[in-house]
């Protein structure tokens, strides 16, 4: 069988549970295809050597197929993000170091399973939305090589829609987690500020960047999100997350009125962005034009404000010369230079007055539909034309995290040309998961395919629905971390909290079951230790399809909890602990594996 096009998560998984393929030959076969792939995608490899040596490291950890919840799955890392045993450059040779330690969120990764397979190339120091600005070469759009690929995250997002890897981490300060997406026909995944730690790269803004995710799908993406999200003491600018959520009624999307929908002239992309608004309408949500203003007097602030001397704070730090810088770079930062403090402080007073007046938009609007980038430009005409020509590509992507907005880019068309278009879904800060359903939805809409397969098959019904959402208590293989909870992550679910059950409840070893299981039994009368849960949501339509799956002696039942409420929850058959070991003792699921080592 030969390796699809395309890497979604799902097929890889498909693939592995099979037995068609293992990591390694998944590994082989995909270092074979980076040999042909553009040169200037990546700026590191791994070796065939080391992805064996991954392949293998992962076959002693967890031997079952798909046991964790990215088990085999490729992944390309931007090379702004560190890789320990791997240099991090940021498209600059005099600054490159070996990395001694993996960034917070590709250790993450490796501990759910997933196996780095290169670094890619960027715009230096994440500053430019073109792809254009590295000495490792320019990475190109995968639907033509006379055309940009984006950036700053060029070759993450070429990765991934060449089928070089599943996903591949961005990062995003003004638009480069988006723009690329929208220039390779992939998603791109920008999260709330701070939900993703940065401990471990290399900051461009970093009171502003972000770690972005591209993939196939919304699904994928949403996915790895899940994965590596989460508070990190060790960045500053970590944020706790807050759960928030839309209306399943009335969804308000607001998008650009005529007067302000500005393509520099490309008729393409304006017919494309209407053909989007058209589809939104036609999903059942309604339509409101927003005053733009607020958002367009924010972008300006990242470029034309004190914010140009946060890259220069950055590069004060990475002791390399001017004349080691791209040009364009040099240019951009050296520009930080004519801002006072005072200047500073004066930025701040606007931004605080401009959040005032784009609050006001929110209050008439859910989510916000615009075009990721107004146009594309050939490589020649970038390289011409470089400062002002990127800038333009800014134009609807600057604002977005000086406003803390969480947002979702998606493919929304082809020009007659044959090259690619997208839109982004945004939102307030932590409606990561609430934009997830839109956001498919827009993309199964436009009927695009992923990367360079534009017949591929999307996901048919969204993974969630907004509003409603149904409770259920693990207690064994599906907690988080454990080896079945990544099916609760493809699903979509999200944990909500960690509990006890009531007093009266035992915990049994099932026999005969792989990965190991648990079964929990009510006895009435028994006065035990309570046994540790916990609590994830779901969209009903996946709640119903995940409980269709359960194999007996498991079922569905309601479960008593140490505070008196009640949630459904995993419990098993009488007949089925019959002759089963009791680990009630332990307290739970986690501990016992912890104390015997399985």
């Amino acid at each position: 069988m030969a390796l699809p096009q395309i890497l979604d998560i799902p097929t890889v998984r498909r693939l592995y549970a099979d037995g068609s393929w293992t990591p390694a030959k998944l590994l082989s076969a995909l270092a074979d295809r980076v040999d042909e792939a553009d040169p200037a995608t990546f700026i590191f490899r791994a070796s065939r050597s080391d992805l064996e040596a991954a392949a293998a490291e992962l076959a002693g950890r967890s031997p079952e197929p798909n046991s964790l919840p990215l088990w085999g799955i490729a992944f390309a890392v931007k090379d702004n993000i560190d890789v320990a045993g791997m240099a991090t450059t940021a498209a600059c040779p005099a600054f490159a170091h070996m990395a001694d330690k993996d960034a917070e969120v590709v250790r993450r990764l490796r501990a759910a399973g997933a196996i780095v397979v290169g670094k890619t190339n960027l715009d230096q120091f994440a500053t430019g939305l073109n792809g254009t600005r590295s000495p490792y070469g320019v990475p190109r759009c995968v639907f033509d090589s006379n055309y940009i690929s984006g950036g700053s995250s060029s070759g993450s997002a070429v990765a991934v829609a060449s089928g070089l890897a599943s996903f591949a981490l961005g990062t995003d300060t003004a638009g480069s987690g988006r723009v690329p997406a929208a220039f390779n026909n992939i998603v791109g995944i920008k999260p709330t500020p701070g939900l993703l730690s940065s401990t471990g790269m290399v900051p461009a803004c970093r009171s502003l960047d972000c770690v972005s995710i591209f993939s196939a799908t919304v699904a994928d993406g949403a996915m790895v999100r899940r994965l590596v999200e989460g508070f990190d003491s060790a960045d500053p600018y970590s944020k706790r997350k807050i759960e928030t959520g839309l209306s399943s009624e009335g969804l308000r999307v607001g998008i650009l009125a005529s007067s302000d929908r500005q393509f520099f002239g490309d008729r393409e992309a304006e017919r494309l962005y209407a053909a989007a608004i058209d589809r939104a309408a036609a999903l059942g949500w309604s339509i409101v034009e927003i005053d733009y203003a607020p958002f367009r007097d924010t972008a300006a602030l990242l470029y034309e404000g004190p914010w140009v001397a946060e890259r220069l704070a950055a590069y004060v730090d990475f002791r390399v010369s001017s004349e080691d810088l791209d040009p364009s770079v040099a240019s951009i930062i050296s520009g930080g230079q004519k801002f006072s403090a005072a200047d500073a402080f004066q930025g701040q007073y606007r931004l605080a007055e401009l959040r005032r007046l784009a609050e006001a938009q929110w209050a008439g609007i859910d989510i916000l539909l615009l075009p990721t980038a107004p146009t594309i430009y050939s490589v020649a005409e970038m390289v011409a034309d470089p400062i002002a020509l990127n800038s333009r590509l800014g134009t609807y992507t600057n604002f977005f995290n000086l406003l803390g907005l969480s947002a979702i880019a998606v493919p929304a068309g082809f020009r007659s040309d044959g090259l690619p278009f997208g839109i982004t879904i945004a939102a307030p800060a932590f409606q990561d998961d609430a934009l997830v359903p839109i956001a498919a939805a827009l993309h199964r809409a436009a009927a695009t395919g992923s990367g360079t397969d534009r017949g591929f098959s999307l996901p048919g019904a969204a993974i969630e629905t907004l509003g409603v959402r149904l409770h259920l208590a693990v207690v064994g293989a599906h907690l988080s971390g454990m080896a079945l909870n990544h099916e609760l992550l493809a699903l979509g679910a999200r944990l909500e909290r960690r509990c006890l059950s009531a007093a009266g409840y035992r915990l049994f070893l099932l026999p005969d079951t792989k990965p190991a299981k648990p079964g929990l039994v009510r006895q009435n009368g028994f006065d035990g230790p309570g046994i540790a849960l916990e609590i994830w949501s779901f969209a009903p339509e996946a709640f119903g399809r995940f409980v269709e799956s359960i194999p007996a002696p498991l079922s569905i039942g309601k479960i008593m909890l140490a505070d008196g409420t009640s949630v459904s929850g995993f419990l098993a058959e009488k007949d089925g602990v019959r002759e089963a070991e009791e680990i009630t003792s332990f307290g739970g699921w986690r501990n016992y594996i912890a104390t015997r080592g399985k």
